[in-house]
């Protein structure tokens, strides 16, 4: 994968450019994509759109990405780019859909850029583009095909079998698929399910399988989104909360995401806070049931006892391992919360615990909660490459690194 001699020319002499104006290149790049293909925007979470995190996820991705052409001491970029698969093919992304992408994106950068975007300028971006969205499309072509899926209908019915809540604003669906087995996955990956809103919209929302692999089902464990300072409530998840009872059938994708629980032997850390917890209690489902001599220690941070999702379950498989031990902190309450180790009070602070020699971390929660726990972490001598996050929603991990250097 590499750009032509004079692409690479124009590219080394413009990417600080493209760079400085990244964000406000997509920020008009979309509502004129989907000013012109409204069908679109069933595609794409709108609430992302609306509080610009998908601008920024997009801008960061595709300098980055430039950056790895012209730079060969430049961080690999194929991490970054097999995530971005996964959350394409968990949304059904086709091939064809680069061909809008990159007219209205090549046409944002001339809009913002003006004079400075020669024929010679827009020719060597659009083949970084293209370089892009190719390694993209083969990518998920891939997945795809190990998974079964047809492209062109990447949705199929679940039924609701079963509804649990775990708080006020927490709840599980145990869903079936209607007709056939439910697809092999790797423990940590999570699914999408796309609704139709009232008033017409669609809208796919990915919710982690907070469980391990069953065979003829898969739970997702669901916060209820509330707006706040001003911000709406999740669209999805409280139509999800409102309707999903069992004997309601959702379209759901293919299983996809890259994270995942591999089969080794070695130590295993599991950061977490709020929802993030979905993933550590697939984790320690699996293991519990396969490794459950597995050295593990669970490090959970949430607002209260009450609003930690799937505690008894997680209690249950604590219990069920030989050397596995957890420590929860709980903004408020912590002193009467009943928990199997004393919970502590506050943030979660991991500069005192105790840590398995050679663990491989696993971390899920808010982007700044796993960039201070990643830290720390590094501090007391855990290796970066030993540390693996999952995201909800776009992926502003790079983004907001480059903001804090």
């Amino acid at each position: 994968m590499q750009l032509s001699a004079e692409s690479e020319a124009v590219v080394r002499a413009t990417a600080d450019l493209v760079a400085e104006h990244s964000e406000e290149i997509t920020r008009a790049f979309y509502p004129a994509m989907f000013a012109a293909h409204p069908e679109l925007l069933d595609v794409f979470n709108r609430a992302n759109q609306a509080v610009g995190e998908q601008p920024k996820a997009l801008a960061a991705s595709v300098v980055a990405f430039a950056v790895q052409l012209i730079d060969p001491d430049a961080p690999d970029f194929t991490p970054v780019l097999r995530r971005i698969a996964h959350k394409h093919v968990s949304l059904g992304i086709k091939g064809r859909d680069y061909l809008v992408v990159a007219k209205h994106l090549l046409d944002a950068v001339a809009t913002v850029l003006g004079e400075a975007v020669t024929p010679q300028v827009r020719a060597a971006w659009d083949e970084v583009y293209w370089l892009f969205a190719c390694s993209l499309i083969a990518e998920e072509a891939r997945l795809y095909a190990l998974a079964g899926t047809d492209p062109e209908q990447p949705w199929r019915p679940y039924r609701v079998v079963e509804r649990f809540e775990e708080s006020d604003d927490a709840f599980s669906l145990v869903l079936a698929p209607v007709g056939g087995a439910v697809p092999s996955h790797h423990t940590g990956q999570y699914v999408a399910i796309a609704v139709d809103l009232p008033g017409g919209a669609r809208q796919p929302r990915q919710y982690t399988i907070s469980s391990g692999p069953r065979g003829d089902s898969v739970r997702v464990t669901v916060k209820r989104v509330r707006g706040v300072r001003g911000a709406p409530d999740g669209q999805v998840s409280n139509w999800l909360y409102d309707n999903a009872k069992p004997g309601t059938t959702l379209d759901v994708s293919q299983p996809a995401g890259d994270v995942v629980l591999d089969d080794a032997d070695t130590p295993l850390v599991l950061v977490s806070a709020g929802i993030g917890i979905t993933p550590v209690a697939a984790i320690l489902e699996d293991l519990s049931r396969r490794q459950p001599h597995r050295t593990v220690r669970l490090f959970h941070a949430d607002r209260t006892h009450d609003t930690h999702a799937l505690y008894a379950a997680l209690r249950r498989q604590v219990l069920a391992m030989e050397d596995t031990r957890a420590q929860n902190w709980y903004e408020h309450g912590a002193d009467d919360a009943p928990t199997l180790h004393p919970a502590r009070s506050g943030y979660m602070d991991l500069t005192d615990v105790e840590l398995p020699d050679d663990a491989t971390v696993f971390m899920c929660g808010p982007l700044p909660f796993m960039q201070a726990m990643r830290a720390t972490l590094i501090q007391r001598g855990i290796p970066a490459e030993r540390i693996h996050y999952e995201v909800f929603g776009p992926d502003l991990w790079t983004h907001n690194l480059t903001a804090a250097a």
